[in-house]
């Protein structure tokens, strides 16, 4: 592969995105809207946001990874014209290996540095796909032939989740791809590498053969160019690829950089993987074309109970600015105690991906003096659809103000067939719609992308909420079935399925339960064929071996009598959520009565009320010792889901 010299005349800089007015009110929104979007948001394509940030920022650290979670350690730095130049390499050596603006890469790594190479290079001469490492090989292989990838970049490691074995098992089920990029591990010597089959190359090295200071390709990128596919529905069930475009990628970019006010002075540590939208288009594409400096807290990012149990002092050697983390990891870090770590550095604390726990965002500020401001994201907008302004403080479950140039409709629920949908008035709450240039542009199936949009073009998001009296969204729920656990989606037909071919299951169905850490985790409730007998453990066996990934196996599977049923003959899965909640408490209840050790009779002692309202109500013994009722009101705040806790005399 023999280097070719850049022909093309380089583009006029840009200045790189900056907060143009702190954004305190929709009015403020409104302000940012004051000129046409084509005038305010220059830049055509993403390659276009790190030539501008490189030229404005040059030596400044972009990103800083962290070998170890050792805040002693010293880390390893590229500045952005370090970036660039990568990103310049990694698209060349593409280009020489035949990738063109209609061809996939699909890259399959941890947290590093070579990821934002991977994804950034090809989104320069190609279309990205990021992968999940942790799909099974079956589903990976599928993403690829959909995408019809032709490379795949991986990490050489088994270290994180397998990712060598299987980039190497994926060469003989996917039969588009032609080569197999190796990334090395950053602490591997080169003597200790391993021979490579003929297929397969060295990324490091092959990219530095390449110019690093221009694209050889010659060109041009328009913001309707797609830029990436990413694979929706999470882990579990079938995954769907959505297709993100230079100007949807863009526009979250400069969206988030004004409600965040996010610029060079700040330090993100960014915990989300890049296979997943919020980790690298709010959290990254945002921060990087503002010139904010992005700490990788080693290959297993936050899954490496080392950062977390080191995270406080992280913060204090990096003189972090801004907290982004689904409630799960904001739950974990409750845990762990300052210990005398300056965090006065942080300025912003943003949540997502999953319902926050009122609780825990109560205990979050209390411990460290951090409001936890929430927003709306989802692969289908890129990454962001409302976000909470650092100046604004809002209630748990207020998700901030919709985007710049973005429309939001909240319409009725249920519309009947051919009618359109009706608008409800603030304060309301129905089914979330969006129009905004960050709307993706649709799945690679068809008739998914007729499902995700109203037939006037609406994004429909699946999300139940309300505009309060500020303008800005509130959730109430979902409308969709999805489970969400610690940001993972979780199709429940994958479970349904699963339990639906043990002969002795009738009638099955799989819901979420609230979860303190997780915010839902999988349950499922069965009838059972006339005679039949089985025990719970047998069907959670079962749903084992037929569920390939670990987060979709249910916690409990429960026999019922009947299952509740609408009047045209669905399963009523708000009654089930409503049933999985009493399950959930009434388990809570009785092990806070086990860990007393006070000899009580757990029915003597509490009630479950699975009727009331607005979720279950618990009504405790009047005579239980106060230490012990407020142990079990404290548990039951931690749940992300309304309880009404009363006092009775249940004894005599």
């Amino acid at each position: 592969m023999k280097p070719q010299q850049a022909v093309s005349t380089p583009a006029p800089f840009d200045p790189p995105f900056a907060a143009l007015l702190p954004v305190r009110t929709a009015a403020d929104v409104r302000l940012l809207e004051a000129r046409p979007l084509a005038e305010t948001v220059t830049a055509r394509s993403t390659y276009a946001l790190f030539r501008n940030a490189a030229h404005a920022f040059g030596d400044k650290t972009a990103l800083t990874f962290m070998r170890t979670a050792d805040p002693a350690d010293e880390p390893l730095r590229w500045s952005y014209r370090e970036l660039l130049a990568g990103i310049h390499q990694t698209a060349n050596l593409l280009h020489t290996l035949g990738i063109g603006a209609r061809d996939t890469v699909a890259a399959m790594l941890p947290g590093c540095l070579d990821y934002h190479l991977a994804h950034w290079g090809t989104q320069a001469v190609g279309i990205v796909q990021p992968l999940n490492p942790l799909l099974s090989e079956e589903k990976l292989a599928s993403l690829m032939n959909t995408a019809q990838a032709r490379i795949l970049i991986a990490y050489g490691s088994d270290a994180e989740s397998g990712i060598w074995s299987k980039a190497q098992r994926l060469r003989a089920l996917v039969p588009t791809l032609q080569w197999v990029l190796r990334v090395a591990p950053h602490d591997e010597p080169i003597q200790a590498r391993p021979a490579l089959p003929a297929y397969t190359l060295n990324f490091d090295l092959a990219r530095l053969e390449q110019p690093d200071d221009a694209l050889i390709s010659d060109r041009v990128i328009a913001p309707d160019d797609i830029a990436a596919y990413f694979h929706t529905g999470g882990t579990t069930g079938a995954p769907k690829l959505a297709i993100h475009t230079h100007g949807n990628q863009v526009f979250t970019a400069w969206a988030a950089v004004q409600l965040q006010g996010a610029g060079p002075t700040d330090t993100v540590i960014n915990g989300y993987p890049l296979f997943h939208v919020a980790g690298v288009l709010p959290a990254s594409l945002a921060s990087l074309s503002a010139g904010a400096n992005i700490v990788i807290p080693t290959p297993a990012l936050l899954r490496n109970r080392d950062v977390v149990r080191n995270y406080w002092r992280l913060v204090e050697k990096y003189r972090a600015t801004t907290l982004m983390g689904v409630p799960t990891v904001l739950a974990a870090l409750a845990e762990v105690p300052l210990n005398g770590a300056d965090i006065s550095s942080l300025r912003y604390c943003r949540t997502g991906a999953a319902p926050l726990p009122a609780e825990l965002a109560a205990r979050f500020e209390r411990l460290f003096g951090l409001h936890v401001h929430e927003s709306l994201g989802m692969t289908e907008m890129a990454g962001i659809s409302s976000i909470t302004p650092p100046n604004v403080i809002g209630p748990v479950n207020c998700v901030g103000f919709p985007l710049p140039y973005a429309r939001m409709r909240i319409v009725e629920l249920d519309v009947a067939g051919g009618q359109p949908a009706r608008d409800l008035p603030p304060g309301q709450a129905g089914m979330v719609l969006f129009k905004s240039p960050n709307v993706f542009a649709g799945f690679m199936d068809p008739d998914d992308t007729q499902r995700a949009f109203t037939d006037d073009g609406w994004l429909i998001t699946g999300d139940v909420g309300f505009l309060d009296a500020e303008g800005r969204l509130n959730l109430q729920g979902r409308a969709k079935d999805l489970i969400i656990r610690g940001g993972h989606n979780i199709d429940p037909k994958t479970i349904e399925d699963a339990l639906a071919s043990h002969p002795a299951i009738r009638m099955c169905a799989a819901v979420g339960a609230p979860d303190a850490y997780a915010g839902e985790l999988p349950m499922a409730f069965v009838t059972l064929m006339d005679d039949a007998q089985v025990t719970e453990d047998a069907l959670l066996a079962h749903v084992a071996q037929r569920v390939d990934e670990a987060p979709a196996r249910p916690k409990r599977v429960i026999v019922i009598d009947e299952m509740p049923m609408t009047n045209v003959g669905k399963i009523y899965k708000p009654d089930l959520r409503r049933l999985a909640t009493a399950h959930t408490v009434a388990t809570l209840a009785q092990q806070a009565i086990d860990q007393a050790g006070l000899g009580v009779v757990a029915t003597d002692a509490f009630r479950v009320l699975p009727d009331a309202q607005p979720d279950v109500g618990l009504e405790i013994d009047s005579g239980l010792p106060p230490a012990l009722k407020a142990q079990i009101k404290d548990t039951l705040d931690r749940l992300p889901v309304k309880v009404t806790l009363t006092e009775v005399t249940l004894t005599n």
